[in-house]
This record gives C-alpha cells, sequence and structure tokens, in this order.
C-alpha cells in the first residue's frame, strides 16, 4: 500500500505542476491527492512505474486504445524517463492489434503537446474529454493527439 501512496503522490504533483494553472479550478477541487490514490488502485493493473520503490520516476497508463496517464517526476524530465515509457505505453497497445493509439492533452500544455510531436504523435484536432467525478461527469475539451503503431 505504500507504494500507492508513492504513485499516488508522483500522479498528483504531475497533475498540479503540468494542469492546475490552466484548467478550469472547478476541475482541481477533484484532483485532490485521495482521488489520484483511488484511480491508482482502480488502474494498477494497467499502469507501468519507472524507477525504485519509494521513489518512482514516472509512471504510464493505458486503457485500450488510449494512452492514458504519463507522468514523470521533475527529477527525471530530460532522462530518458518519459520517452521509455510513452514507448512502452505504445508497445502495450499494439500488442492488443490495435493499430492507431490516441491521448488526451490539456490545452495549453505545450511542453506536453512539444514532447509527443517529437514522438511521432500528431495533433488530430480538438475533442471533449468526458471525465468522472463524484458529482458526475465533467466535460473538458482537449487536444487529441492519435499515433499509428
Amino acid at each position: 500500500m505504500a507504494e500507492i501512496e508513492h504513485l499516488a503522490g508522483l500522479w498528483h504533483s504531475g497533475w498540479q505542476d503540468a494542469h492546475a494553472a490552466i484548467l478550469p479550478a472547478e476541475l482541481s477541487r477533484y484532483r485532490t491527492p485521495a482521488s489520484f490514490r483511488q484511480r491508482i488502485i482502480d488502474n494498477l493493473a494497467l499502469t507501468r512505474v519507472s524507477g525504485p520503490l519509494g521513489n518512482p520516476s514516472g509512471l504510464c497508463m493505458i486503457k485500450h486504445d488510449e494512452l492514458y496517464q504519463l507522468f514523470v517526476a521533475p527529477a527525471a524530465r530530460g532522462s530518458g524517463t518519459a520517452a521509455a515509457l510513452l514507448a512502452d505505453g505504445e508497445r502495450r497497445i499494439a500488442a492488443s492489434q490495435i493499430t492507431t493509439a490516441w491521448l488526451a492533452c490539456a490545452i495549453g500544455n505545450e511542453r506536453a503537446a512539444r514532447f509527443y510531436e517529437k514522438h511521432g504523435w500528431k495533433r488530430a484536432g480538438q475533442m471533449t474529454n468526458r471525465l468522472p467525478t463524484p458529482d458526475g461527469v465533467f466535460e473538458l475539451e482537449v487536444w487529441r493527439y492519435e499515433k499509428r503503431l
């Protein structure tokens, strides 16, 4: 269970760093440490982690044809961790005979957009991402990226 806490902390911190300033404040109120902990638990089988126990440097989750989450600790940025996790996520999606993967990128998250584009992902346009919250679905316009695998 301690590892769940470390992963939830990495994800929560990364989300705050990348999204808190560019996404609606009403969404931020749902993105609590407890919510990240529960989402880690719910998606653990779909998650790959890099780094040592107790000090993860990154995580990547997939869901069917979606690269669902990719977060890297600030200390690991520029180390190749994100690229390795991204490539692993792509391989896991391709292993399901899926030929085109997609991901949602927050509009305005230019650092992430540049990273995905550098790794062969193409911006396919905008879409409405339907995010579950305790109060129902929160609709958020995002950039949709796709990559042929």
